[in-house]
């Protein structure tokens, strides 16, 4: 009877799809989290010279990409939750495809990039095949221009900045797969054992060491209990300050008060439009740093705070005493890791300062705030939310994201990259840029990435809340300037005698 049984659920299994490698639940998750309005897919673009090949493309794709088997694999959904089966029908023409600009009259060739940026941005991926495509530009700005569009189910941005560091010319190929250990019998079935204390203790204890905590030390001890019971008083000590730390983040995030009720916050609609700065010098923002005292992100998303006041401002919106609430992703996995893929990032709520018109008093709110989050395990919190959003039904899921959309404004992202310019198949990348998705009612998502020695600003907006996002791009640079401006009428060492 057993035999029959077996042979009955495994024809089952086939005839359904649903062989393959269990999807984790905060994948699950993010997989589920498409809404007419906003798409769960990370956007990216690349500005080469000179232009590229087709086939240098599909060639660099099949030698580096297609290794990292999430980008050969179908994700299917069932009843416990989701899969990675690989596409039996693989056409890399599916992925790799070529677009020429079109261009209106007065319409420039950035301007019609942002604008094709745009319309991708809300046109879905073919879930019958794996959730990725590039699309090359051709002929843009007398080289080429690199769309890439990227499911979240795959990876978050960190893995997927690895992946495309593989992709340059000189990067290496993805880290061989070690075997899986074998799950101990009795902790099989503990979902929350193995999605979130043995990842908090496994691969968030070097972040939180980072953030200065004692907490690196107490996780690693949450994900092996049977070594606490043989610790001392101070681990008995510590543990319990991370218990009160967890209780009183947990409160903050469930007692989050309304957003402010700006012209940026509403129901999105199908419509995504997308703007971006030209760079401006990482040194310089350095500068402005160290003479007051601030870090560079500190820097940058003071200036985010006051473009994005100037813009309402700018509409005769009256910002006094005005913040709003953007999330912010926060790495929790150690980087030699990221080629793994999948996602293992928290959020955290960063409170902007527009209502702040004073650049200096806005960077000084901006430094207590990121140093008020130091230490915060509300990062491993909404990881563990994520997590417990996979394991419910698409309504229940949607309901309790929600309540984080109701509660914020923008997600955004704040990207270190490298410091000098790369080559992609013997082009310059000389420009890259990259949007996160917003998730429930959202409708901004703000980026901030440093390249070869400067820095982009760029934005993504749904138009029924922010039809014009360049006039944010717009407020980014004088903001800025404001700043250096100060910097430079400050005393530079002692006077001569």
């Amino acid at each position: 009877m057993d035999h029959r049984v077996a042979a009955v659920t495994q024809a089952l299994s086939s005839t359904l799809g649903l062989q393959g490698e269990r999807m984790s639940k905060v994948d699950t998750a993010w997989l589920r989290m498409d809404s007419p309005a906003n798409l769960m897919m990370i956007v990216g673009v690349w500005v080469l010279q000179p232009g590229l090949a087709r086939e240098a493309l599909a060639q660099r794709v099949s030698e580096r990409l297609l290794p990292y088997r999430r980008f050969r694999q179908i994700a299917r959904e069932d009843a416990a939750g989701a899969a990675w089966i690989d596409d039996a029908d693989f056409d890399l023409a599916r992925h790799v495809t070529t677009h020429r600009l079109s261009r209106r009259r007065g319409q420039g060739e950035r301007e019609a990039l942002q604008a094709r940026v745009g319309q991708l941005a809300v046109q879905p991926l073919d879930h019958r095949h794996p959730l990725w495509q590039f699309e090359l530009i051709e002929g843009y700005a007398g080289g080429s221009a690199l769309i890439a569009r990227i499911h979240h189910c795959i990876a978050d941005g960190i893995a997927l900045i690895s992946v495309m560091m593989s992709l340059v010319d000189g990067g290496a190929a993805p880290a061989p797969r070690a075997r899986r250990a074998k799950a101990p019998a009795n902790g099989a079935e503990d979902w929350l054992a193995d999605t979130l204390i043995r990842p908090l203790g496994d691969i968030t204890a070097r972040a939180l060491e980072v953030a200065g905590g004692g907490a690196a030390k107490s996780f690693s001890l949450m994900a092996t209990p049977q070594q606490t019971l043989a610790g001392t008083v101070d681990q008995a000590v510590e543990l319990a300050h991370v218990g009160a730390q967890l209780a009183s983040d947990a409160a903050a995030l469930a007692l989050m008060p309304d957003d402010s009720p700006t012209r940026l916050k509403g129901t999105p609609g199908a419509v995504k439009r997308v703007a971006w700065c030209e760079p401006i010098p990482l040194d310089a923002v350095k500068a402005i740093g160290r003479a007051f005292d601030a870090s560079v992100n500190d820097v940058l998303l003071s200036c985010v705070a006051g473009a994005i006041g100037q813009y309402l401002r700018g509409h005769g919106d009256d910002t006094t005493g005005q913040e709003i609430r953007a999330m912010v992703p926060i790495n929790l996995r150690p980087m030699e890791d990221a080629w793994k893929l999948g996602n293992r990032f928290g959020l955290v709520p960063l409170l902007l300062p527009i209502g702040l018109t004073n650049p200096l008093e806005r960077l000084y709110a901006v430094r207590a705030r990121m140093r008020g989050l130091k230490g915060s395990l509300q990062p491993l919190l909404t990881f563990a939310l994520l997590s417990v959003a996979g394991l419910l039904i698409k309504p229940a899921q949607d309901a309790l994201l929600n309540l984080f959309g109701r509660k914020t404004t923008a997600v955004m992202t704040n990207v270190p990259g490298p410091g000098k310019k790369l080559r992609f198949c013997g082009s310059t990348l000389e420009q890259t840029m990259f949007w996160v998705p917003q998730s429930g009612t959202v409708g901004l998502g703000v980026s901030v990435l440093s390249y070869g020695g400067g820095v982009q600003f760029g934005v993504i907006a749904d138009t029924a809340l922010c039809p014009d996002p360049q006039a944010i791009i717009d407020g980014f640079t004088p903001a800025f300037e404001q700043l250096l401006a100060l910097t430079l009428m400050l005393p530079w060492g002692p006077e001569p005698d």
